[in-house]
């Protein structure tokens, strides 16, 4: 009887709307809204977890966590519809879903933003989480306030309510400066709005922990004189600058890409960041949406969307990608690091199910990444030499790069390959293991054609990178056959913006005047979304990107100099 009850009042929706939006007709914020969007019909193929079924939306269980850099942790991080349509509230709203089918838990958040997802944990913004287990629904309030423990975020307000028996059908409300919840007809919590949906924009999750779930309806409306519009993407709106830092480098070398590292989150949500990306670069490298853990939670499952909605993104503006990661030791799902092998029919095992992981994700994103770090970080985290002893190297032994550089080139035999290193951007052991190790592989079978030398400067008196090095460093590769990227460029400011301007201007020039150096990649875009855990467990903000808060830096000034701009 629920059921019938949905789609009556979804066809009643249908009819007063009078339309159903898909992402590519998603009214912009500035248009007239509507008296009741009907949500189900948008852009949802991008969300894990979700997929759209016409009448209804089906929620599966993804299971995704982010892992911290021992293999450890794992803090929940639960899809947001980052690359779908997206609300504009200028005032009060109701936000009305209706979920059947619940198998074991069903979760409907409103974000006032995409969370800040970094390498091993994400930040929390302000959202309302709303979670049905049974005849309990679950309420909790995070105020978008700084964290006591950024890995294990608590919410600002937490409260379990019955609801009536059947009560699947939601509502969330803003009313004046109040915030409620309702269930049915019945409103079940509600409390002071604060600063909640400040932004004025409303992202949407949906997710369940252990089970699944049929969202039968979801509608947004508005009373009469409060606007209410959808959004898409802000990256859609964008093109490339012609005195950005890649029009710069293709007046003097056209094959030579200039790129950064980002994430769909910003560049769905901030137009700053976006315009900053499109504008400067030709080039994109997945930050961590295709990293093992983001790619295949669970084994034998993939989430694939949000790093296709990166790809869709370069498509579209015509940038080249630069796949971003294979075997990486520090990025691994709990069930990869945790395959068996002790004995040899656990080592074939567990081999065959990491050459299907290989296979299927290579195959997945075939004939769309121009190349791919095949191998990321390989060496001793303390900057030592040896192989750190990861699941692919008990599997598979100390040949193990040359396993997977032959799996990545039977699936995609397009693909360049490349070896990814930190601590290997001047002459010294480390430079020597890796180039050694490049070799080695090729001579077991490989393809790799080239290194990614990370170029990291967290410490000027440590890390930085004299020119007479880096040029010494690209000769010695170019000399052994091997092409060069400046992979994952970024500099502190602690000696001053002068300083880093000069060590980014110095990095860029010298890879751009040689032949060897093929591309030249940032670590990251704006500050806006530079975080990192303190060892004392405290959130801090680095400011070691070219932009600062959708403005540039002097470094960015000194690269386009740099590159004759």
């Amino acid at each position: 009887m629920a059921a019938l009850t949905t789609r009556r009042r979804r066809a009643v929706t249908a009819l007063v709307s009078g339309l159903v939006l898909a992402l590519a007709g998603c009214s912009s914020s500035d248009e007239e809204p509507v008296p009741v969007i009907d949500l189900v019909g948008h852009h949802w193929q991008h969300m894990p977890g979700v997929t759209n079924h016409g009448e209804v939306l089906r929620v599966e269980p993804t299971v995704r966590s982010i892992v911290e850099q021992d293999g450890g942790g794992g803090q929940p991080n639960p899809p947001v519809n980052l690359f779908g349509t997206h609300l504009v509230a200028g005032g009060d709203f109701t936000l009305a879903a209706s979920f059947a089918d619940v198998t074991a838990d069903a979760s409907w958040t409103v974000y006032d933003s995409p969370p800040v997802i970094a390498d091993e944990f994400r930040i929390e913004p302000a959202s309302l989480r709303l979670t049905l287990r049974g005849d309990e629904l679950e309420i909790a309030l995070f105020d978008g306030a700084a964290q006591q423990v950024v890995t294990d975020p608590q919410p600002a307000h937490e409260q379990r309510v019955e609801i009536p028996e059947g009560g699947a059908s939601l509502a969330v409300r803003r009313n004046g400066r109040t915030l409620e919840v309702a269930s049915g007809p019945d409103t079940v919590w509600s409390g002071p709005l604060g600063d909640m949906f400040a932004s004025g924009k409303l992202w949407l999750g949906l997710s369940s922990e252990e089970g699944s779930f049929t969202v039968d309806s979801l509608t947004a409306s508005a009373p009469d004189g409060a606007s209410l519009t959808t959004a898409g993407p802000a990256v859609l709106q964008l093109g490339q600058s012609a005195e950005g830092l890649q029009a710069l480098a293709a007046r003097t070398r056209p094959e030579f890409l200039i790129g950064a590292a980002v994430a769909l989150g910003p560049l769905a949500s901030d137009l700053d960041y976006a315009r900053e990306f499109v504008g400067n670069f030709g080039a994109l490298t997945p930050e961590n949406a295709m990293k093992p853990q983001f790619l295949s939670p669970r084994q034998g499952v993939y989430t694939f969307e949000e790093a296709d909605a990166l790809l869709d993104v370069a498509e579209s503006k015509q940038l080249a990608v630069h796949g971003h990661t294979i075997a990486f030791s520090e990025a691994m799902p709990s069930w990869m690091q945790e395959l068996p092998s002790g004995s040899e029919a656990e080592r074939e095992e567990s081999a065959e199910a990491l050459i299907d992981y290989v296979t299927t994700v290579v195959t997945h994103f075939r004939g769309r990444l121009a190349s791919l770090d095949v191998v990321n970080e390989p060496f001793d985290v303390d900057q030592g030499t040896g192989l750190q002893q990861n699941i692919w190297y008990r599997v598979f032994g100390p040949d193990y790069p040359a396993v997977v550089s032959r799996a990545v080139h039977e699936a995609d035999p397009d693909v360049a390959q490349f070896i990814n290193e930190n601590g290997a951007d001047v002459p010294g052991p480390r430079q020597d293991a890796l180039l050694e190790l490049a070799l080695e592989t090729n001579a077991r079978g490989g393809h790799i054609e080239g290194v990614g030398l990370q170029g990291h400067v967290y410490d000027l008196g440590t890390d930085a990178i004299p020119v007479e090095a880096l040029t010494e460093t690209l000769t010695r590769f170019d000399d052994a056959g091997l092409r060069v990227r400046i992979s994952e460029n970024d500099v502190t400011d602690e000696e001053g913006t002068r300083v880093q301007a000069e060590q980014y201007a110095a990095v860029l020039s010298t890879c751009f005047r040689s032949p060897a150096c093929v591309s030249y990649t940032t670590w990251g875009v704006d500050n806006r979304y530079n975080w990192w855990v303190d060892d004392d467990g405290e959130l801090q903000q680095g400011h070691d990107f070219v932009f600062e808060d959708g403005k540039p830096t002097p470094a960015l000034e000194a690269m386009r100099r740099a590159l004759g701009g």
